[in-house]
């Protein structure tokens, strides 16, 4: 009996690890910031655009957030944080790359 208990428990670890998300996390500024035109500035907006979906994504209801609150709730508490600290790297490099942006005199298409 504590053997298949035991048996239980591993597998059932197993897959709440397996239910955890990943949101891509970002660098604030990267070394090569300094030499991206506008365009390339642009694209990096893109980008963050793209992670800040994903870490919305990644707080809502989702099957890997489904998962982890039936297998082990700390793991969902985990999904919210990792996406909550990605959210606000992706405003600080908004604010870092908007103030590049303005520094080279950069206009945004409308």
């Amino acid at each position: 009996m504590k053997l298949i208990f035991n048996a239980a428990f591993v597998a059932a670890s197993a897959l709440a690890l397996t239910a955890c998300t990943t949101t891509q996390k970002v660098a604030v500024q990267e070394p090569s910031d300094f030499n991206l035109n506008c365009t390339e500035i642009e694209g990096e907006f893109a980008k963050l655009d793209q992670i800040m979906d994903d870490a919305s994504s990644d707080k809502g209801v989702n099957t890997a957030n489904v998962a982890a609150v039936v297998l082990f709730w700390p793991a969902a508490v985990g999904n919210y944080m990792n996406a909550a600290d990605a959210e606000k790297l992706v405003e600080k490099r908004r604010a870092h790359l908007i103030d590049l942006y303005k520094k080279k005199g950069c206009v945004a298409a409308e």
